[in-house]
């Protein structure tokens, strides 16, 4: 299968290197010193479970450079740059081309669908914990990696056999690929574990460890996550599973140094995903009439 993976860090690093490892055909779009030393020496994967690996197979290139016609976009990119994304799709791919933005922020296939509506965009989630540790090298701390992806609700089923076959192929990769029958749900699940995580971590400026023990932290965890599931109550999802058990168990297994990418982009002064991951929850929760105090509290305290 041919893929272009659009945003070549932690997630998009890690999504391209598993898929070319299993022989298909991946195209990474990359920039700067990260785009040089994947060109010159193949991109390097980092794990605690399966040790280092080189892989050569994969195209890097750039936006302007990327001249081929994918039958999946993964994008990959942080939520303040979905734009750029939007402009790749209109510059450079096919309308048979399946595109699956897997980003933290809930709901961004059918943001990019509103601007793209010829195209086909599908709603997705990725469970990775994984960063760009140098130029070329991708570090990936824990051995998680799960694709899951759909149509919303009402949308257009074009493509569908493209979207069925992925699941088998990502697999065979070593991805847990999942089609989805309930897309919202499922990628309400998974915002309902990175959202308040990144939040709480970025609040109280702390590692994963002052979450897996009892006190303030680990309550103002649990807190929002119940605040995401009243809102997606709200929009008439059904979760089948207990997400504050869902979320505790997830946490509970993490590295206690571990922290979540929005808190480093803080820490580093980078651009973060504070509007998306924070800002958006309170935006819902006024539109849904569902009470979010504790995120209000961290959109506050974010945006003196």
């Amino acid at each position: 299968m041919k893929f272009c993976i659009f945003g070549a860090g932690g997630t998009g690093g890690t999504l391209a290197a598993y898929l070319a490892m299993a022989g298909n055909d991946v195209t990474l779009i990359a920039r700067g010193a990260h785009l040089q030393a994947i060109r010159e020496n193949g991109l390097i994967l980092h794990t605690n479970h399966r040790g280092t690996e080189t892989i050569e197979n994969i195209t890097a290139c750039t936006e302007a450079e990327y001249n081929d016609c994918p039958d999946v976009l993964f994008v990959c990119v942080k939520y303040y740059n979905i734009e750029d994304a939007i402009a790749f799709v209109k510059a450079k791919i096919s309308k048979d081309t399946l595109i699956i933005p897997i980003l933290n922020v809930f709901g961004t296939g059918g943001i990019m669908q509103e601007k793209l509506p010829e195209y086909t965009c599908l709603d997705g989630c990725i469970y990775v914990m994984s960063e760009i540790e140098a130029p070329g090298i991708i570090y990936q701390s824990n051995k998680i990696l799960r694709v899951i992806y759909g149509y919303r609700p009402g949308q257009p089923v074009r493509l569908e056999k493209t979207a069925q076959t992925l699941e088998q192929v990502l697999q065979k990769a070593e991805i847990r690929g999942h089609f989805s029958e309930n897309i919202v749900r499922d990628a309400l699940q998974k915002f309902a574990f990175v959202s308040p995580a990144a939040a709480a971590g970025m609040y109280f400026d702390a590692t994963c460890e002052a979450f897996q023990q009892t006190g303030e932290p680990r309550d103002m965890f649990v807190g929002l996550i119940k605040e995401v599931v009243a809102l997606g109550k709200a929009m008439g999802v059904e979760f089948q599973q207990d997400l504050v058990e869902v979320g505790l168990n997830m946490m509970d297994n993490l590295k206690p140094d571990s922290t979540m990418s929005m808190q480093r982009d803080i820490q580093q002064g980078r651009q973060s995903e504070f509007d998306g991951l924070v800002t958006r929850v309170v935006k819902l929760g006024q539109e849904y009439g569902v009470a979010v105090p504790l995120y209000e509290v961290i959109n506050e305290w974010g945006n003196p």
